[in-house]
């Protein structure tokens, strides 16, 4: 295999308040006999992995330089985030949760030689790189034919939306309530339920997003942008009998608007509630920080509800190894189905150095996503 070439990109918080994303070459050892070498060719760029990348920074005073003599972005970190940011100082840090690629070369086990040659989907991190190195546990090969594209985005938006209707059955809840529900995880979770005959309720902010939604089947669909948002949310959440709701926005008052939602559903429905609240326990699952400000809380909703962080690692590791892999399966499966993902447009690791293409990634908006391919090699 071709080394000559091979490198990554670090992002690092500097002891002068800086964000730094660099490219800089990379060693690739050679694989242990249970590990493969893969070279990554298609490698997402998820909003969790954006907390690591770009979050920190006032992407406003982002420029294009140099660090070490390797082509770098910088960028002032917001004052707000520097407490946050804190146990990151002077840390080269890689990025990258999962990505797809070709095994080039693999160790001595039969199970690093059974995948030589063929396209991976994988996880562990590092993938915006030109080599993984990794455990040949962590990557499980696509059918013939399928394109390492195909396979880039399988496991965190898809392992996410099917551990939400696992979460939601082991908890005894019937429907879900989503928030920024036309992102690409949204749109997975809305063909899943549909699917599965679950009741979704999607909240949006624009028309355009309704529409997208509407076409997938989503049966209720409330736009937090109209006047008439918390009274149709109402009506939306009594018609579903939904209690749970996963939000992707964490900050701001969406939690305490979804809380009061469901409470007066509930009532709506008939359901007597005292002092304490109508006996139904109400949950929301932040589990994605599209706002950052502080999450508001008040007490219109009693006493049987609960507002929680929820990351779908330690959802799988309690769900065992066999179901997780089932679920990888079922991913890879419903690769153009259920979890395909569409893309705005694919660049190089170079590229993720462009002032102006890490704003507009920053954006997160619906159909924006962006697909990183390492092995395009750029001047």
């Amino acid at each position: 295999m071709d080394l000559s070439n091979a490198r990554q990109l670090f992002t690092t918080v500097t002891e002068d308040d800086k964000l730094v994303l660099s490219v800089e070459p990379l060693e690739v050892p050679d694989p242990a006999p249970d590990e493969v070498v893969v070279a990554v060719q298609a490698a997402p760029i998820n909003p969790s992995d954006l907390g690591l990348l770009l979050s920190p920074a006032d992407l406003s005073t982002a420029r294009a330089g140099e660090v070490d003599g390797h082509p770098a972005l910088i960028a002032d970190i917001r004052p707000a985030i520097k407490p946050l940011v804190a146990e990151r100082l002077g840390k080269k840090l890689n990025a990258g949760n999962e990505g797809a690629g070709l095994v080039v070369a693999a160790g001595s086990s039969d199970a690093a030689q059974a995948l030589l040659g063929q396209t991976v989907t994988m996880v562990g991190g590092s993938m915006y790189s030109t080599h993984r190195v990794v455990n040949a546990r962590m990557v499980l090969p696509l059918p013939e034919g399928a394109k390492a594209s195909e396979g880039a985005s399988l496991f965190v938006n898809p392992m996410t939306v099917q551990s939400f209707l696992t979460t939601m059955r082991d908890e005894g809840h019937t429907a879900i309530i989503h928030t920024a529900a036309a992102s690409n995880l949204g749109q997975m979770l809305a063909k899943l339920c549909k699917k599965e005959d679950v009741p979704l309720v999607a909240i949006v902010r624009r028309d355009s997003q309704r529409e997208l939604l509407a076409e997938l089947g989503v049966p209720y669909i409330v736009d937090s942008s109209k006047e008439t948002f918390f009274n149709d949310l109402v009506q939306a959440i009594a018609a579903a009998e939904a209690t749970l709701c996963f939000d992707a926005i964490g900050g701001g008052k969406m939690a305490d608007t979804v809380l009061k939602a469901m409470e007066m559903a509930l009532r709506s429905r008939g359901m007597e509630g005292g002092v304490y609240g109508t006996p139904v326990h109400k949950q929301v699952y932040i589990y994605g920080r599209l706002d950052f400000s502080p999450t508001i809380l008040t007490s219109a909703y009693g006493m049987y509800w609960g507002v929680g962080g929820w990351l779908v690692t330690p959802r799988l590791q309690k769900q065992g190894m066999k179901r997780t892999i089932e679920m990888r399966q079922y991913a890879i499966e419903e690769r153009n189905g259920i979890f395909a993902s569409d893309y705005a447009r694919t660049i190089s690791l170079e590229e993720m150095l462009d002032p102006d293409t890490a704003r507009s990634i920053d954006k997160k908006g619906t159909g924006g996503k962006v697909l990183v391919d390492p092995s395009i090699e750029t001047e």
